[in-house]
């Protein structure tokens, strides 16, 4: 994950601590567009960069992970999103939440922000946190409209994730297929 990832996702957890207003104002802002709420410029434009447009996808990535963060602010170093919703998914033993990240795997950018507040508001519903830096630069790919390749490697390595996660015997079966056949029976 990027070094402007990690810094801001550090802003934003100092934030938590000092300034429950600006969290307040960075969730509000998931009822629009990324990008697109006044009140939250002044806790994302500072590490937006000036070279940046409104649409670009790094801004808007931004300002979903912020809301997102506000939202269950419970950052976790090292847990994918995939891997914390797919855990969820283990714990409650619920297809739902497999249906859920299916239909957020085929989200299309306009539809992600809001099945991603959903999944989010399932995390926090059990305290599960992830890493929210390495969301930043998931969501920076999936919502480059010019590099579709990109969105579909991180769709797939989230089901992965997922996947890992949710069934935790699926990745045992797949080292052991890996295995040359003698190591597979001893």
């Amino acid at each position: 994950m990027s070094e402007h990832a990690q810094s801001f996702i550090a802003y934003l957890i100092g934030l938590k601590d000092s300034d429950r207003g600006a969290l307040a104002h960075l969730k509000r802002s998931l009822g629009f567009d990324p990008g697109a709420y006044p009140r939250a410029y002044p806790y994302v434009e500072r590490f937006v960069g000036t070279d940046k447009h409104a649409d670009d996808p790094r801004r808007r990535a931004m300002y979903l992970a912020a809301g997102l963060f506000a939202l269950h602010p419970l950052h976790s170093d090292g847990v994918s999103f995939a891997s914390a919703f797919g855990r969820i998914g283990r714990e409650r033993d619920s297809a739902s939440i497999e249906q859920r990240f299916i239909a957020l795997l085929g989200a299309d950018t306009e539809s992600l922000p809001s099945l991603l507040r959903q999944s989010v508001s399932l995390l926090a519903a059990d305290s599960v946190g992830f890493d929210y830096a390495s969301l930043l630069d998931d969501l920076t790919r999936w919502l480059d409209p010019f590099k579709p390749e990109a969105r579909d490697q991180l769709r797939q390595r989230w089901a992965r994730d997922f996947y890992r996660a949710y069934d935790p015997h699926a990745a045992y079966d797949d080292a052991i297929a890996g295995l040359p056949e003698t190591e597979q029976t001893n």
